[in-house]
């Protein structure tokens, strides 16, 4: 089977393509400069250098190869993770996402491919009571990033799920960590913490759900196969509220404690709503349905949890 990659050097990108080549698939992963080529031929697959926004080459390049399953991982995210930084690349990723992704899209509809999959969000969830699952509303009322982005993701979803002539699966990921994302030990989200940059806010209720690279990969290439078309919540088994999982996170990493700040303090809504009314989510319907299972949050230890709650 012939799998094209779209964003196949990004966090996710790179352990999907070397988990969809060890499954045996004839892999096609596609960056946007030949320096990151090199990473994708590195790991056996072929590389294809492509700007997502030249609809006509996009078009021309999955007629030529014909594959019979797109992955659409395509992001612009900076590197450093501040509020400064989120904003500048705000506009380049959603124009990425959206009309690089519908250029992909209506190329892969016209090449005959059978199954599109594409990268959503696990954590914006309305506020509420329990865990949330795929059939709880998205969080359309909130603060402007929040608002913004849900509704960004809802229409890529809707793009694609709306399709008559593909099996459209939305895959929404938890928080990513891992290698090569903001939380690895050597990411900036790890840096800040190390700081103490990174405080508890209000009552730190906000539930956060988690996920490791290589399981949101694991998670993808069963998709591939798996599951009716439709809405998978890729998430870890442990939902956690920032109060607990920051100080364990910190420990994890040999960081002093984080700080406590009220809400009050925080002048960014956005940072207010992640601390105090983020909502967790449940995978049961991507463990049944893709046969998948995640592991543990890498900094629930028995010693960091027990350092935690003293």
């Amino acid at each position: 089977m012939r799998v094209f990659v779209a964003g196949a050097t990004g966090a996710i990108g790179r352990p999907l393509v070397a988990q969809l080549m060890q499954a045996g698939y004839d892999v096609f992963g596609m960056t946007r400069s030949q320096e990151r080529a090199q990473a994708v031929g590195d790991q056996g697959a072929t590389p294809i250098v492509l700007n997502i926004f030249e609809a006509e080459a996009v078009d021309q390049i999955l007629k030529r190869l014909r594959p019979d399953v797109v992955i659409e991982e395509l992001t612009s995210l900076p590197q450093t993770y501040t509020r400064q930084a989120m904003q500048a690349a705000a506009a380049t990723d959603a124009r990425t996402r959206q009309q690089g992704g519908r250029y992909l899209q209506n190329a892969a509809a016209a090449a005959g491919v059978r199954r599109y999959i594409i990268q959503s969000c696990g954590f914006w969830y309305a506020p509420g009571d329990g865990l949330a699952s795929e059939e709880t509303p998205l969080a359309f009322v909130g603060p402007p990033a929040i608002a913004t982005g849900t509704r960004l993701y809802a229409n890529l979803e809707q793009r694609v799920l709306a399709a008559d002539t593909l099996e459209g699966i939305a895959l929404r990921y938890g928080f990513f960590y891992g290698p090569g994302t903001w939380y690895a030990p050597d990411g900036n989200m790890a840096q800040q913490v190390r700081q103490q940059q990174f405080p508890i806010v209000g009552d730190g209720a906000g539930v956060w759900s988690w996920i490791h690279v290589d399981d949101a990969a694991a998670a993808t290439v069963a998709a591939v196969e798996r599951g009716a078309p439709g809405i998978y919540t890729i998430v870890d088994d442990t939902p956690m509220a920032l109060r607990d999982w920051l100080p364990a996170y910190a420990h994890w990493l040999g960081a002093p404690p984080p700080l406590s700040v009220s809400a009050e303090a925080v002048q960014d809504a956005d940072t207010v709503y992640y601390a105090t009314r983020l909502r967790g989510a449940a995978n049961v319907k991507a463990k049944q349905a893709l046969a998948w299972q995640p592991r543990s949050l890498a900094w629930l230890t028995p010693r960091s949890m027990a350092t935690t709650k003293k």
